[in-house]
């Protein structure tokens, strides 16, 4: 497989969140966020990890520009800190953080990589959270403004603009499971907080098309599962439908205009006792993209125990050998699958892979990385993605997550996802034998 193979225009890149590199969690101003408090609460995270240093890119973004470019990255998804430019979520502007942000777009553009920008990936300030937070509509009004000003500020530098990273994580793992910041449970936290996300894709879409430049793309990405039944019958194919409509099309759907899925999830119609006349007409948005995000499949079964859902999961370590160190089945044909699933939307013009990775056991040896895995995973989810944009015209990009290893939320610093080995202890960046394979793939060789 070369990068020939794949149609003229594709897009490569790689990704990263704020949160999980920027590191200098108290510096030049920056307020707090939900992930500084999580992170901070014991017991919450894996080893007692903070994002307090992370990275340390705030003040290595140069340097790790560098190394993008001598990788011959020219595509890098990156997302802004909302606590890092409006401390308190509304109000007064940070200077230093504004600032910031315009220098990391300037150093992008100067060595020839485009930014990719997240408006929205995880890290609420706590200054909204302490009164709600996604739970209040106050925090979707507080985001529109916080969208008006980052597509302002930043459109003359930016022509791809995307508004949330994976809404149905950020609100049903952090407001209805608990696992993740702010650490809130069950349905009464997550209908509320799903619906004022929902109206905030979509507002926020209208506003920064409204203030973007002319020829800018704006988008929003969505994570995905592919589901099986755990055998063919129909009480399981039923159980398959519920987590469809759950995993991939709870948000998808509304912004595509076509609402809630609440005929195939009944238990879910509380979601409009949070509405106002005139949401369900707010929910939808043509965005000129999505970005899709896959990382596992999962087999499905009908489950009479588990009410309002019916269905549960059968995990992977019950039914596979190889899994990630994250525990998940590597099963290259569920993004391939769900890629086409998304390309049947007739309401979807592009679609991107924004984020597509694994993390395995690295460990450098003798200064290298010899991470055959990752290589291997990257080789099949790439072909994948190849034989999904044979069949649909619509699927247009790749990004790798991530450039560099990271905080990866409550599994701390264990978890390696990254083309380059952090030293956390040092700083030193190593790039594994999976960047130089992905260096040769995005200079013509074959793979």
């Amino acid at each position: 497989m070369k990068k020939s193979d794949f149609p003229s225009g594709f897009i490569f890149g790689t990704s990263t969140a704020a949160y999980q590199i920027e590191g200098a969690a108290a510096e030049d101003g920056r307020g707090p966020s939900i992930w500084d408090d999580f992170s901070h609460t014991p017991g919450k995270i894996a080893g007692g990890d903070t994002g307090d240093v992370a990275c340390d890119h705030y003040h290595r973004f140069e340097s790790d520009l560098d190394l993008m470019k001598d990788l011959g990255i020219k595509h890098y998804r990156f997302s802004l800190s909302w606590s890092r430019i409006l401390p308190y979520g509304v109000g007064a502007r940070n200077p230093r953080g504004v600032d910031f942000y315009h220098r990391l777009l300037d150093a992008c553009i100067k060595r020839g990589i485009e930014p990719f920008v997240t408006i929205y990936h995880w890290d609420l300030p706590s200054a909204l959270e302490s009164r709600g937070g996604w739970t209040s509509r106050d925090t979707y009004h507080a985001f529109c403004d916080y969208v008006d000003v980052v597509t302002r500020e930043y459109s003359d530098k930016v022509k791809r603009w995307m508004i949330l990273n994976e809404p149905f994580v950020f609100t049903a793992v952090g407001h209805f499971a608990g696992i993740h910041a702010p650490g809130r449970k069950g349905l009464g936290n997550f209908l509320p907080a799903a619906h004022h996300t929902t109206l905030a894709q979509a507002e926020g879409g209208r506003i920064a098309r409204a203030n973007a430049s002319v020829d800018a793309e704006i988008g929003t990405t969505f994570s995905c599962a592919y589901p099986t039944p755990y055998r063919d019958t129909p009480l399981h194919r039923k159980a398959v439908a519920r987590y469809d409509a759950v995993f991939n099309r709870f948000f998808l759907d509304p912004v595509c205009g076509r609402g809630y899925p609440l005929d195939v999830m009944p238990g879910l119609k509380r979601i409009w006792k949070y509405a106002k006349p005139g949401d369900e007409e707010k929910l939808a948005f043509d965005f000129d993209f999505v970005g899709v995000q896959n990382y596992i499949r999962d087999v499905v079964r009908f489950w009479p125990f588990q009410p309002v859902l019916w269905f549960k999961t059968i995990e992977p370590a019950k039914r596979v050998e190889q899994t990630t160190e994250m525990g998940w089945e590597i099963y290259p044909d569920s993004l391939y699958n769900l890629l086409l699933q998304f390309a049947e939307y007739p309401e979807i013009k592009k679609i991107y892979v924004t984020e597509s990775g694994a993390a395995f056991k690295d460990q450098p040896v003798q200064g290298r990385v010899q991470d055959t895995d990752r290589q291997q995973y990257l080789k099949d989810f790439m072909d994948a993605t190849l034989r999904a944009a044979r069949k649909s015209e619509k699927i247009q990009g790749y990004f790798v997550w991530s450039f560099l290893d990271n905080f990866e939320w409550a599994e701390g610093y264990r978890p390696r996802f990254g083309l380059v080995y952090v030293d956390y202890k040092t700083q030193e960046r190593i790039p594994k034998d999976s960047a130089f394979m992905f260096r040769d793939f995005l200079g013509g060789k074959d793979i």
